[in-house]
Formats: structure tokens, C-alpha cells, sequence
């Protein structure tokens, strides 16, 4: 592993974990310069760097919605016999299940009631997470514990990020340093400059609400040496971790991403709190699978998952690699405040 990857924007230094875990999970999508042809890779990271209010971070408002929708007919276990039937669960169905998971993911998004938001509030999202760390000898094994985020509606207020590994094992007087504070609590700065990669909500209210619109702009961006078709992926992934974003958003948003190439479907896949889900998948040149999962029954977002696909440096074929779980999405009034 050579250097850290690129950020946009300022790095928070008490951020370093974090910046650990990007480097670590860059290395998924590096190409493999023996590959007798250029091989794509997916621009994704693990979690999104702080720069203020933390960036990369859309998601499928978990408001409530209508009644119950019935499950597309080409997602879940195939008929014994039929083609492309999967022998277990975690492995990719139909071809057709992308288009068809996604667009009745974006029906139920689309549907929700747009919630009624200040500018003087916070989106606040608490989670179950675990990603490895980096050291000198390669990637270890993370511990899964809750992380919560307080992000300025429209970035004009500093937000906050509680997560006591940022303080685990580490002295008084880099504390002081970094701007930690010993209860695992950072102060985000404002957010006055949003873009795709660093939003807030009101920025997310701007996007296109037309898929083929979300989808231009999801490539619209330059195209240096790391970027690959399938970088759009990476992007919304990112986005599905930590934000809300207004219903028409969040469905052009996930329909936009049934257009990106090698999308697959996964009949069953596991967040980091153990809830089993349907998922949406592709897989890195490295061999890792990154996986959005969903309630079978209410198409809600659940967490995500990367998991070994192919034997390679994130270890044997089964392997977790990362795991998340959203446990609660809320618009409050103040930092720290619960829903």
C-alpha cells in the first residue's frame, strides 16, 4: 500500500482512523498491473472522510411509508431446475433481478411522506459498524461497535460524531491535540460549500429526481486514472450510510444505479446487527463483493456488506470484510440530541 487515497476537501487529524480505514478499503479496488488486460475497479471506501460535516452520505428516508408492497417475482430463491438457480444463499440471482429489486425499492422511497425540515436542524444517524484496520503487516479484523453522526441540515451549523474508537488506547494529550474529546465525541465543522461528495440535506434536495438525470450527473464527474463505469456504485454506496435525503431523491437515486454494469442481486445477506436481507451487489477486481442490503418485506435499507468472493489479500471466499447496520435515521434540533 503506497500513500493514502485522494480526499476532497480538508481531512479533520482526529480523523485518522478513518483515513486508515479509506486507505485499507481503496486497496479492494486497486487494479492488479499483472492482469494480462486493464481490469475496472470500484471507486468505494469503507467509510467517508470528515471534512466538516462527513461527506458521501444519501439515504432512503425511513419514514413511514404505504402498505405493504409484494416482492418483485425475479428476487429471492429460484424454482429448482430453472436457470441461474442459486444451490445457497449469498449468491447472485436472475440477471433481470437488479432492474426489477431496485425499481421496487425506488417505488416504496418514492411513496414516503417528504418529511418537513429546518435549516436550524441536524440529521442524526446511529449505526452498527465495523471495518478492518490498517498496520504495517496488513489488515486486521475491526471491532463492531455504534457510531452516531449530527450533521447541519443546511451546513451553516458544526455538526458531531460520537464514536469511542476514536479515543480507544489513545493519550489525554492527543486528544487535546486532535479535538476529541475523551467521551468520543468530535465536533464537525460547517458545511458551507456542499457538493456530491461532501452534501448536506439541502444540497441533497437540489439533485435530479429523473434516473437517467441522476445518472448523468452520478458520471459526471472527472475522470481521473481511478475512475471505472462502475465508480457511480461506489458513490451511492457511500450515500446510503449516513444522510436522509427527500423521497424523489432516494428513488432516482437507486434507479439510476440498476443502469450501472454488473450489478447483481444477492437472495440473502447479513448487516452487522444479524438482520437478513435481500441485497444489491457487484464485485471489485480484488475479489470483494459490496452489498446493500434491504428488509425482504418493506424494501427499507438496512446496512451493507463486503464480503470475500475469490481468495486474494481481504482472505478466503466468505470473509467478511466490513458490515454495517443503520439502527435509527432521525431529524432533530441539536447536536447529541436523541430522536
Amino acid at each position: 500500500m503506497n500513500g493514502m487515497p485522494e480526499q476532497d476537501g480538508p481531512v479533520l487529524p482526529a480523523d485518522r482512523h478513518q483515513l486508515l480505514r479509506e486507505h485499507l478499503m481503496s486497496e479492494i479496488n486497486r487494479e492488479n498491473a499483472t492482469t494480462a488486460r486493464p481490469v475496472r475497479r470500484i471507486g468505494w471506501v469503507a467509510l467517508p472522510a470528515l471534512a466538516g460535516a462527513l461527506s458521501l452520505a444519501v439515504v432512503l428516508n425511513t419514514g413511514g411509508g404505504t402498505g405493504p408492497v409484494p416482492p418483485p417475482a425475479a428476487v429471492g430463491p429460484a424454482s429448482p431446475g430453472t436457470p441461474n438457480a442459486s444451490a445457497a444463499s449469498g449468491t447472485p440471482v436472475k440477471p433481470s433481478a437488479p432492474v426489477q429489486l431496485l425499481d421496487r425499492i425506488a417505488q416504496v422511497a418514492a411513496a414516503k411522506p417528504a418529511p418537513e425540515v429546518k435549516d436550524s436542524q441536524f440529521v442524526h444517524v446511529k449505526s452498527l459498524v465495523k471495518f478492518p484496520d490498517g498496520t504495517p503487516d496488513g489488515p486486521i479484523p475491526g471491532k463492531l461497535h455504534e457510531r452516531e453522526v449530527w450533521l447541519s441540515v443546511d451546513g451553516s451549523r458544526k455538526g458531531l460524531l460520537l464514536d469511542r474508537t476514536l479515543v480507544s488506547g489513545t493519550d489525554p494529550e492527543s486528544l487535546r491535540r486532535d479535538g476529541a474529546n475523551p467521551d468520543g465525541t468530535l465536533p464537525l465543522d460547517t458545511n458551507t460549500s456542499p457538493d456530491l461528495h461532501g452534501p448536506t440535506y439541502r444540497y441533497l434536495a437540489g439533485l435530479p429526481t429523473d434516473p437517467d438525470e441522476m445518472f448523468k450527473l452520478l458520471n459526471s464527474e472527472p475522470r481521473t486514472e481511478r475512475w471505472t463505469e462502475q465508480r457511480p456504485f461506489g458513490t451511492i454506496g457511500d450515500l446510503l450510510r449516513e444522510q436522509i435525503a427527500p423521497p424523489a431523491v432516494a428513488a432516482a437515486l437507486y434507479r439510476a444505479a440498476a443502469k450501472i454494469p454488473g450489478v447483481e442481486v444477492i437472495e440473502d445477506s447479513v448487516d452487522a446487527s444479524g438482520r437478513h436481507g435481500v441485497a444489491v451487489g457487484l464485485t471489485s477486481s480484488a475479489g470483494v463483493r459490496v452489498e446493500w442490503i434491504f428488509d425482504r418485506k418493506t424494501f427499507e435499507y438496512l446496512g451493507e456488506r463486503q464480503i470475500v468472493v475469490s481468495a486474494g489479500t481481504f482472505g478466503k471466499p466468505g470473509d467478511v470484510v466490513a458490515e454495517t447496520a443503520v439502527l435509527s435515521r432521525a431529524i432533530v434540533d441539536k447536536p447529541g440530541q436523541q430522536p
